[in-house]
């Protein structure tokens, strides 16, 4: 019998034990998730799919295609949250989220603007400090019925899974030099650049807009060298990467290249 009671005693144990990590995980996992709310762009001519305040252009062209959002400016921080990945999930409405609350992942492309001339509870849904998505028209369709104006979200960061390596688009001229940097992976945020050219040391580049960066550096002739930063601090150094021969561009030139 004392046998037995020992063994009992020990699969009680366990019992509390798995129930008690099962509860500390899911209170972890409550507490990754932020509140929002979401809309969705009922624009007919498809600029959250082809323009944006983060530069990136044509979405299916820089590999982020439908599943993107714009930010408020409370999560769009000047432009330096572009290309970080968000999970998003409807919550709280039995009428508009869809059943058990599925969840997408977007890439924040772009900058949803305020408009204080509405109150923030009816149409200024954008307005600080409110935090705020706006989805593309296929991307809230997979969370909520498209009949619905607003639904209540809840979101969390997560790490951007990539198809390739990052993408480098450059154009400038003699003074000018510009680089638009897509496709990163994992964090998704650059957060500095530098470049290098065979006659020059390290430069760092500053945030023009979006994820563009700039520096007023005669950098023709010369094969180039990045270092990119991204948001958890970890550096990235491509070392000739890109070019083995920086020509001088237009204006409207631009060359890309998958490193």
């Amino acid at each position: 019998m004392g046998g037995d009671g020992g063994g009992a005693f020990e699969a009680t144990i366990i019992y509390y034990l798995i129930l008690l990590l099962g509860c500390k995980a899911a209170a972890q996992d409550a507490a990754d998730w932020m509140s929002a709310t979401a809309t969705y762009s009922k624009q007919t001519d498809a600029s959250i799919i082809i323009e944006g305040a983060c530069g990136y252009g044509d979405l299916h062209r820089s590999s982020y295609g439908k599943y993107s959002a714009g930010l408020s400016s409370m999560l769009f921080n000047r432009g330096s949250t572009c290309g970080g990945c968000f999970e998003v999930r409807c919550v709280d409405h039995v009428l508009w989220c869809l059943h058990g609350s599925p969840a997408v992942i977007l890439t924040a492309t772009d900058f949803c603007p305020p408009n204080y001339g509405l109150p923030a509870d009816y149409g200024g849904w954008c307005n600080f400090p409110r935090a705020h998505f706006e989805l593309s028209p296929a991307a809230f369709a997979e969370i909520a019925e498209t009949r619905a104006d607003i639904v209540p979200i809840q979101y969390r960061r997560v790490k951007c899974e990539r198809i390739g390596g990052m993408r480098f688009t450059v154009y400038g001229t003699s003074s000018f030099y510009q680089v638009l940097i897509t496709n990163v992976g994992l964090d998704g945020e650059v957060v500095a650049v530098k470049v290098k050219g065979s006659k020059t040391g390290w430069i760092p580049m500053g945030r023009n807009w979006g994820q563009n960066w700039q520096c007023n550096v005669n950098l023709a002739g010369q094969p180039l060298s990045f270092e990119v930063t991204t948001s958890s601090g970890k550096n990235s150094n491509l070392l000739q990467c890109c070019f083995s021969k920086l020509e001088i561009w237009s204006d409207i030139s631009r060359k890309t290249v998958l490193v």
